[in-house]
Protein backbone atom coordinates (compact mmCIF):
# COMPACT_ATOMS: atom_id res chain seq x y z
CA UNK A 1 0.00 0.00 0.00
CA UNK A 2 0.86 3.74 -0.72
CA UNK A 3 1.89 4.97 2.94
CA UNK A 4 -0.02 8.85 3.13
CA UNK A 5 1.94 11.55 2.25
CA UNK A 6 1.41 14.71 0.09
CA UNK A 7 3.74 16.15 -2.33
CA UNK A 8 3.75 18.85 -4.95
CA UNK A 9 5.45 17.35 -8.38
CA UNK A 10 5.13 20.54 -10.15
CA UNK A 11 8.23 22.79 -10.18
CA UNK A 12 10.24 19.36 -8.99
CA UNK A 13 10.80 17.38 -11.87
CA UNK A 14 14.28 19.07 -12.49
CA UNK A 15 15.00 17.76 -8.87
CA UNK A 16 13.65 14.40 -9.20
CA UNK A 17 15.53 13.51 -12.47
CA UNK A 18 18.87 14.98 -11.24
CA UNK A 19 18.34 12.77 -8.07
CA UNK A 20 17.68 9.77 -10.19
CA UNK A 21 20.32 9.81 -12.49
CA UNK A 22 22.50 10.42 -9.19
CA UNK A 23 20.58 7.55 -7.70
CA UNK A 24 21.33 5.83 -11.21
CA UNK A 25 25.64 6.40 -10.86
CA UNK A 26 25.07 5.60 -6.91
CA UNK A 27 23.40 1.78 -7.94
CA UNK A 28 25.73 1.21 -10.34
CA UNK A 29 28.73 1.88 -8.00
CA UNK A 30 27.00 -0.11 -5.06
CA UNK A 31 27.62 -3.32 -7.07
CA UNK A 32 31.49 -3.42 -6.62
CA UNK A 33 30.99 -2.25 -2.84
CA UNK A 34 30.64 -4.63 0.28
CA UNK A 35 27.34 -5.34 1.77
CA UNK A 36 25.41 -2.05 3.13
CA UNK A 37 22.48 -0.97 4.45
CA UNK A 38 20.25 -0.21 1.23
CA UNK A 39 18.52 2.65 2.53
CA UNK A 40 21.46 4.35 4.85
CA UNK A 41 22.45 7.18 4.04
CA UNK A 42 21.82 8.74 0.66
CA UNK A 43 19.68 7.80 -2.67
CA UNK A 44 19.33 3.81 -2.45
CA UNK A 45 19.08 3.87 -6.36
CA UNK A 46 16.96 1.03 -8.57
CA UNK A 47 16.29 -1.97 -7.39
CA UNK A 48 15.38 -4.96 -9.99
CA UNK A 49 11.96 -6.78 -9.49
CA UNK A 50 13.05 -10.45 -8.56
CA UNK A 51 9.37 -11.67 -7.97
CA UNK A 52 5.78 -10.48 -8.75
CA UNK A 53 3.18 -12.53 -6.89
CA UNK A 54 -0.55 -11.75 -7.44
CA UNK A 55 -2.27 -11.78 -4.08
CA UNK A 56 -5.86 -11.52 -4.63
CA UNK A 57 -7.87 -9.52 -7.57
CA UNK A 58 -6.62 -6.30 -7.12
CA UNK A 59 -3.23 -6.69 -5.33
CA UNK A 60 0.44 -7.82 -5.87
CA UNK A 61 3.23 -8.44 -3.90
CA UNK A 62 6.46 -7.21 -5.66
CA UNK A 63 9.62 -8.49 -3.78
CA UNK A 64 13.25 -6.42 -5.17
CA UNK A 65 16.31 -7.44 -4.90
CA UNK A 66 19.39 -5.95 -3.41
CA UNK A 67 22.95 -5.74 -5.30
CA UNK A 68 24.00 -8.48 -2.99
CA UNK A 69 22.43 -11.38 -0.85
CA UNK A 70 23.95 -9.75 2.35
CA UNK A 71 22.72 -6.32 1.98
CA UNK A 72 20.26 -5.42 4.67
CA UNK A 73 17.48 -2.57 4.65
CA UNK A 74 18.48 -0.40 7.26
CA UNK A 75 15.34 0.50 7.92
CA UNK A 76 13.66 0.66 11.37
CA UNK A 77 9.80 0.27 12.52
CA UNK A 78 7.53 1.73 11.32
CA UNK A 79 9.52 2.85 7.72
CA UNK A 80 8.07 3.38 4.45
CA UNK A 81 10.40 3.88 1.38
CA UNK A 82 9.74 6.59 -1.38
CA UNK A 83 9.81 5.44 -4.99
CA UNK A 84 10.05 7.37 -8.09
CA UNK A 85 8.35 5.95 -11.40
CA UNK A 86 7.47 7.60 -14.79
CA UNK A 87 4.23 5.76 -15.38
CA UNK A 88 2.31 6.09 -18.78
CA UNK A 89 0.81 9.51 -20.17
CA UNK A 90 2.84 11.17 -17.30
CA UNK A 91 5.33 14.27 -17.97
CA UNK A 92 6.75 14.67 -14.98
CA UNK A 93 7.87 11.46 -12.41
CA UNK A 94 5.90 10.72 -9.82
CA UNK A 95 6.61 10.06 -6.13
CA UNK A 96 5.12 7.74 -3.96
CA UNK A 97 5.75 6.35 -0.69
CA UNK A 98 5.22 2.38 -0.07
CA UNK A 99 5.45 0.13 3.14
CA UNK A 100 7.49 -2.73 2.89
CA UNK A 101 5.86 -5.88 3.85
CA UNK A 102 8.70 -8.09 4.06
CA UNK A 103 10.59 -8.69 7.42
CA UNK A 104 12.82 -5.28 7.79
CA UNK A 105 16.22 -7.99 9.00
CA UNK A 106 16.00 -10.21 6.27
CA UNK A 107 18.68 -9.53 4.06
CA UNK A 108 18.98 -9.16 -0.06
CA UNK A 109 15.35 -7.94 -0.96
CA UNK A 110 12.37 -6.37 0.32
CA UNK A 111 8.57 -7.04 -0.47
CA UNK A 112 5.61 -4.72 -0.46
CA UNK A 113 1.84 -5.09 -1.52
CA UNK A 114 0.65 -3.06 -4.26
CA UNK A 115 -3.27 -2.43 -4.21
CA UNK A 116 -4.06 -1.64 -7.99
CA UNK A 117 -6.87 1.65 -8.52
CA UNK A 118 -9.34 2.18 -11.27
CA UNK A 119 -7.43 5.16 -11.86
CA UNK A 120 -4.28 4.89 -10.15
CA UNK A 121 -1.86 5.72 -12.63
CA UNK A 122 1.29 4.90 -9.79
CA UNK A 123 -0.41 1.48 -8.93
CA UNK A 124 -1.00 0.52 -12.79
CA UNK A 125 2.72 0.97 -13.57
CA UNK A 126 3.91 -1.06 -10.91
CA UNK A 127 1.56 -3.81 -11.75
CA UNK A 128 2.82 -3.80 -15.23
CA UNK A 129 6.38 -4.19 -14.36
CA UNK A 130 8.17 -7.85 -14.60
CA UNK A 131 11.10 -9.74 -13.35
CA UNK A 132 13.91 -7.97 -14.31
CA UNK A 133 12.48 -4.59 -14.90
CA UNK A 134 13.56 -1.56 -12.10
CA UNK A 135 12.43 0.69 -10.01
CA UNK A 136 13.77 3.79 -8.23
CA UNK A 137 13.96 4.23 -4.95
CA UNK A 138 14.84 7.48 -3.03
CA UNK A 139 14.96 7.13 0.41
CA UNK A 140 13.09 6.08 3.70
CA UNK A 141 10.21 7.51 5.43
CA UNK A 142 10.27 7.40 9.24
CA UNK A 143 6.31 6.89 10.05
CA UNK A 144 6.95 6.38 13.64
CA UNK A 145 9.46 4.96 16.35
CA UNK A 146 8.43 1.83 17.96
CA UNK A 147 9.76 1.48 21.76
CA UNK A 148 9.61 -2.42 23.20
CA UNK A 149 7.29 -2.82 25.97
CA UNK A 150 6.30 0.68 25.98
CA UNK A 151 2.55 0.14 25.95
CA UNK A 152 1.02 -3.23 27.80
CA UNK A 153 -1.61 -3.32 25.41
CA UNK A 154 -2.41 -2.27 21.51
CA UNK A 155 -5.16 -2.08 19.43
CA UNK A 156 -4.67 -1.86 15.52
CA UNK A 157 -7.16 -0.88 13.20
CA UNK A 158 -6.87 -1.31 9.60
CA UNK A 159 -9.26 -0.65 6.33
CA UNK A 160 -8.19 -2.37 3.63
CA UNK A 161 -4.64 -1.58 1.93
CA UNK A 162 -3.96 0.25 5.12
CA UNK A 163 -2.76 -3.13 6.56
CA UNK A 164 0.60 -3.02 5.48
CA UNK A 165 2.08 0.10 8.33
CA UNK A 166 0.06 -2.48 10.86
CA UNK A 167 1.90 -5.67 9.98
CA UNK A 168 5.42 -4.21 9.81
CA UNK A 169 4.87 -2.64 13.61
CA UNK A 170 3.28 -6.72 14.18
CA UNK A 171 6.39 -7.99 12.84
CA UNK A 172 8.50 -5.48 14.80
CA UNK A 173 6.84 -6.91 18.37
CA UNK A 174 6.07 -10.52 17.68
CA UNK A 175 9.35 -10.59 15.91
CA UNK A 176 11.75 -9.34 19.32
CA UNK A 177 11.79 -11.70 22.07
CA UNK A 178 12.53 -9.12 24.40
CA UNK A 179 8.90 -7.39 23.36
CA UNK A 180 5.73 -8.69 25.20
CA UNK A 181 3.47 -5.62 23.92
CA UNK A 182 0.19 -7.49 23.37
CA UNK A 183 -2.24 -6.84 20.48
CA UNK A 184 -5.40 -6.58 19.16
CA UNK A 185 -6.13 -6.14 15.56
CA UNK A 186 -9.08 -5.39 13.73
CA UNK A 187 -9.14 -5.54 10.24
CA UNK A 188 -11.71 -4.29 8.12
CA UNK A 189 -12.55 -5.03 4.34
CA UNK A 190 -15.23 -4.96 1.53
CA UNK A 191 -15.12 -8.77 0.77
CA UNK A 192 -12.86 -11.64 2.49
CA UNK A 193 -11.13 -11.90 -0.66
CA UNK A 194 -9.73 -8.50 0.29
CA UNK A 195 -7.98 -9.85 3.41
CA UNK A 196 -4.43 -9.74 2.89
CA UNK A 197 -1.54 -11.30 4.92
CA UNK A 198 -4.37 -13.86 6.09
CA UNK A 199 -2.27 -16.29 6.37
CA UNK A 200 0.18 -14.61 7.84
CA UNK A 201 -1.81 -13.55 10.93
CA UNK A 202 -3.00 -17.33 11.64
CA UNK A 203 0.71 -18.48 11.93
CA UNK A 204 1.37 -15.19 14.30
CA UNK A 205 -1.93 -16.17 16.06
CA UNK A 206 -1.24 -19.65 16.83
CA UNK A 207 2.46 -19.54 17.48
CA UNK A 208 1.35 -16.38 19.90
CA UNK A 209 -2.04 -17.52 21.22
CA UNK A 210 -1.38 -14.83 24.33
CA UNK A 211 0.05 -11.97 22.75
CA UNK A 212 -2.37 -11.30 19.64
CA UNK A 213 -6.11 -11.54 18.31
CA UNK A 214 -7.24 -10.72 15.04
CA UNK A 215 -10.96 -9.88 14.11
CA UNK A 216 -12.00 -9.51 10.44
CA UNK A 217 -15.05 -7.69 9.86
CA UNK A 218 -16.62 -7.85 6.33
CA UNK A 219 -18.65 -4.95 4.90
CA UNK A 220 -20.49 -6.63 2.45
CA UNK A 221 -22.35 -8.76 5.15
CA UNK A 222 -20.65 -12.01 3.06
CA UNK A 223 -19.64 -14.10 6.63
CA UNK A 224 -22.19 -17.02 6.77
CA UNK A 225 -21.32 -17.96 9.96
CA UNK A 226 -19.94 -15.02 12.20
CA UNK A 227 -17.82 -15.71 15.38
CA UNK A 228 -15.32 -13.90 17.33
CA UNK A 229 -12.59 -13.84 14.23
CA UNK A 230 -15.11 -12.73 11.52
CA UNK A 231 -17.87 -10.92 11.38
CA UNK A 232 -20.16 -8.90 9.45
CA UNK A 233 -20.35 -5.09 8.96
CA UNK A 234 -18.17 -1.93 9.40
CA UNK A 235 -15.50 -1.05 11.94
CA UNK A 236 -18.56 0.28 14.13
CA UNK A 237 -18.56 1.68 17.87
CA UNK A 238 -20.38 -1.37 19.33
CA UNK A 239 -17.72 -3.65 18.12
CA UNK A 240 -14.83 -1.54 19.73
CA UNK A 241 -16.68 -1.31 22.90
CA UNK A 242 -16.06 -5.23 22.48
CA UNK A 243 -12.73 -5.33 21.73
CA UNK A 244 -10.81 -2.71 22.92
CA UNK A 245 -9.42 -2.63 26.57
CA UNK A 246 -10.46 0.55 29.31
CA UNK A 247 -8.11 3.24 28.28
CA UNK A 248 -4.99 3.78 30.56
CA UNK A 249 -1.30 5.06 29.86
CA UNK A 250 -0.69 1.16 29.51
CA UNK A 251 -2.55 1.29 25.68
CA UNK A 252 -2.95 2.98 22.29
CA UNK A 253 -4.02 3.00 19.38
CA UNK A 254 -3.12 2.78 15.82
CA UNK A 255 -5.08 3.37 12.85
CA UNK A 256 -5.00 2.74 9.25
CA UNK A 257 -7.56 3.12 6.33
CA UNK A 258 -9.53 4.84 4.16
CA UNK A 259 -10.29 8.13 4.98
CA UNK A 260 -14.20 8.25 5.77
CA UNK A 261 -13.14 5.27 8.50
CA UNK A 262 -10.49 7.65 9.55
CA UNK A 263 -12.82 10.21 10.28
CA UNK A 264 -15.38 8.11 11.39
CA UNK A 265 -13.29 6.69 13.84
CA UNK A 266 -11.43 10.23 15.12
CA UNK A 267 -13.68 12.91 13.70
CA UNK A 268 -13.49 15.52 10.98
CA UNK A 269 -10.79 17.42 12.77
CA UNK A 270 -8.79 14.94 13.93
CA UNK A 271 -9.17 15.72 17.66
CA UNK A 272 -10.64 14.02 20.61
CA UNK A 273 -14.13 13.29 18.62
CA UNK A 274 -14.99 10.28 16.19
CA UNK A 275 -15.88 6.56 17.57
CA UNK A 276 -12.39 6.48 19.74
CA UNK A 277 -13.40 9.67 21.21
CA UNK A 278 -16.78 8.74 22.12
CA UNK A 279 -15.13 5.83 24.22
CA UNK A 280 -12.42 7.72 25.91
CA UNK A 281 -9.67 7.65 24.09
CA UNK A 282 -7.51 11.27 23.66
CA UNK A 283 -5.71 12.33 20.62
CA UNK A 284 -1.79 11.29 22.44
CA UNK A 285 -3.51 8.04 22.45
CA UNK A 286 -4.02 7.18 18.93
CA UNK A 287 -1.90 7.02 16.29
CA UNK A 288 -2.63 7.52 12.38
CA UNK A 289 -0.51 6.57 9.94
Amino acid sequence: MAARMTLRQAGVSNVVIGLVAAGGLYTAYSYFQPSKKIFGAGLAGGLKLQQAEDVNHNTKRLRFSFPRQDDETGLTYVSSVLTVSWPNGSITPALRPYTPVSNLESPGSIDFLVKKYPEGKVSSHLHSLRPGDSLFFAFPIKAYTWEPNRYEHITLIAGGAGITPLYQLIQGILNNPADRTKMTLVFGVNTESDILLRDEFETYQKTFPDRIKVVYTVSNNSVKRSSFEFRNGRVTKELLKELLPPTSNDTKVFLCGPPAMEEALTGKRWGEGGILGELGFKKDQVFKF
